[in-house]
């Protein structure tokens, strides 16, 4: 399946809770086939992953650390059905599950669009510093403006900065220095090595529970199914 822009229906893989190997080999349905190799037995292509591995370098978790559940999307700031999706979808999700306890919910990031990609999510972790990861999140994808056109530079970066009141000398500084693009490019790595080919992408999981994974930009209604059957 070619990446990385279609809309591409709900895909539910099998992948097991405890210590996992996510093998990078797809196939023809779409579904990811999932080994239980052991660490001698991995090839190049396979990594070992805890649920902890899922969440680690990724956004500050929005909603109750303690909920069973926890939703981790890969996403790209300039990509159509991400957008798509956090226009359309994510509001609810949150009202419905994370604002009432049911589920966490993290973004990791996946570049797929390229430097300007980087560069956004770089822009994200730079807010974190000042606590406004999830303020800066959303205010990029409010004034998105297409895919690879332009929109992502340091004046449009700025911009948003100042509409939320960062400290913009600091930001600027942050950004500048290329803090965190080495945190941007190891989880586009860490997606790619279980697996992510898409964007968005969602893993589901919890406590003593096969997690489930979901791609592209689905309506609430797909997450519903999911997530009052989790």
């Amino acid at each position: 399946m070619k990446k990385y822009y279609l809309i591409i229906p709900v895909v539910i893989a099998v992948i097991a809770i405890a210590y996992l190997t996510f093998s990078h080999t797809p196939n023809t349905t779409g579904a990811e086939d999932i080994s239980s190799a052991t660490p001698e037995t991995q090839s190049s292509n396979e990594i070992q992953i805890t649920p902890a591995a899922l969440v680690q370098n990724g956004s500050p978790m929005l909603g109750d650390p303690s909920a069973k559940i926890t939703v981790v999307e890969w996403g790209d700031y300039q990509c159509t059905y991400c957008h798509a999706f956090h226009q359309n979808t994510k509001n609810d999700l949150i009202q419905k599950y994370v604002d009432t306890g049911k589920v966490n919910f993290v973004f990791r990031d996946f570049p797929l669009n390229g430097d300007d990609s980087v560069l956004a999510a770089e822009a994200t972790y730079c807010a974190d510093d000042q606590n406004k990861f999830w303020q800066y999140h959303d205010e990029l994808y409010n004034n998105w403006g297409g895919e690879r056109t332009g929109w992502v530079n340091q004046e449009s970066l700025d911009k948003f900065a100042t509409s939320l009141g960062l400290d913009l000398t600091e930001f600027d500084k942050c950004v500048s220095s290329k803090k965190y693009e080495s945190r941007v490019l190891d989880n586009e790595k860490f997606g790619e090595k279980i697996g992510v080919d898409a964007t968005p992408t969602f893993i589901i999981f919890g406590e003593n529970k096969k997690p489930i994974k979901i791609v592209g930009a689905q309506p609430i209604s797909v997450f519903e199914q999911v997530l009052d059957n989790f």
